[in-house]
């Protein structure tokens, strides 16, 4: 009896550290899934301090409109007409131009880093007047300007629309905004913006997210692959790197970009409360809640009759306003969350109650308030 109840103890020790050792595998390689997921390339979370972009913008003409340019109301299209042509020769007053296939418009574009003289640019027209469409206009050389008053590209071609406006007996057909347009490779670059990262000693990565344990960690990841104790963190989004003597720059930075590091984002919620959208994170921790949801409506109606006088009275015809008004009680919902419930818990529960877009803005706002939920709320 005694040699059977060792070899039960014994068995079951074993299949209990059996189990055991399945239960730490599967976790361990949940973690590491976890891990795996949460992962960036540092090109994807930051951006290289004084490699940018620069804004242009300019003023031109949109010339070739089937009389959908600017009315005549809006003098400063033919006043830029009437200067152009007298640059070209011929002397026409802006007062005496009639014309409606033309429309002013500004031009934007972005010049990319280390652009040179001949890069071509996208660039985007927007009408600046009353002009009701640009559709099958041509875009005239416009200089485009850098904050420095500077030209740097100059900008021609015929635009590509993605919508258009048909009006016929007062009636009108309009889809997206044909006021806004673009052109392809619509801009050459003509001056560059001097940048040399040929002779610097050390680059800084800003991060996109401002934070000291992602800063740390992308301080040590790309230590850990330039093997060397080369990057150091200035502030929650400013990543420090040295560069070696004789070390060739571009390789560093490509390097450098191309380092995975685990990232750690913050809990957020995004609300736009002109649209009724709400975005939440995956990462975002909800504590044990209850939630009661109701609501009144209220509706006003007038209806309005005349009041006839009789025949040969003196008598007049008065119109009489009759309001009704009528108040119904939304029964009150209720929500329990218990702890460990996720975003899906929360959101499968306010689908239940029927809660609409407005109301889950109204309840994530409460429940932030009483620190039921662990995120940022961010409203747009």
């Amino acid at each position: 009896m005694r040699a059977q109840s060792k070899k039960r103890e014994y068995w079951i020790m074993a299949i209990t550290a059996l189990c055991l050792i399945l239960v730490s595998s599967i976790f361990g390689q949940e973690a590491k899934a976890d891990a795996v997921e949460r992962r960036a390339r540092v090109k994807d979370i930051s951006t290289i301090e004084g490699i940018r972009d620069n804004q242009l913008v300019g003023y031109g003409l949109v010339v070739g409109l089937q009389g959908t340019g600017d009315s005549q109301q809006t003098t400063f299209p033919t006043q830029t007409l009437s200067a152009m042509l007298l640059r070209m020769g011929v002397s026409v007053p802006a007062t005496s131009i009639r014309v409606q296939n033309l429309a002013a418009v500004f031009v934007s574009a972005t010049l990319p880093p280390f652009a040179r003289p001949g890069t071509k640019l996208d660039i985007t027209a927007a009408s600046a007047g009353d002009a009701r469409s640009l559709e099958g206009g041509l875009l005239l050389m416009t200089p485009l300007y850098g904050t420095d008053g500077k030209i740097y590209a100059q900008a021609q071609g015929p635009l590509v629309v993605g919508g258009y406006s048909v009006s016929s007996n007062g009636n009108t057909k309009q889809f997206n905004h044909p006021t806004t347009a673009r052109v392809p490779f619509g801009a050459m670059v003509e001056r560059p913006v001097p940048l040399d990262i040929s002779d610097r000693t050390s680059f800084s990565l800003l991060l996109n997210d401002a934070d000291f344990k992602s800063a740390e960690a992308l301080a040590d990841a790309i230590n850990t692959e330039l093997q060397r104790k080369a990057a150091k963190v200035r502030d929650s989004r400013r990543v420090e790197i040295d560069v070696a003597k004789g070390e060739d720059v571009p390789e560093l930075l490509s390097r450098v970009e191309a380092v995975e590091v685990n990232i750690y984002p913050r809990a957020k919620v995004v609300v736009n409360e002109r649209t009724g959208t709400v975005v939440i994170g995956g990462n975002v921790v909800l504590q044990p809640v209850s939630i009661l949801h109701g609501g009144l409506a209220v509706r006003v109606v007038t209806d309005f009759r005349v009041s006839q006088p009789g025949a040969f009275s003196s008598g007049t015809t008065q119109v009489t306003p009759e309001t009704k008004l009528e108040a119904s009680d939304k029964p009150v919902s209720r929500i329990e969350l218990k702890q460990g419930a996720t975003v899906d818990d929360l959101v499968r529960s306010l689908q239940v109650i029927g809660a609409s877009a407005r109301d889950v803005i109204s309840i994530l706002q409460a429940m932030k308030s009483a620190g039921a939920l662990e995120a940022e709320i961010e409203v747009l």
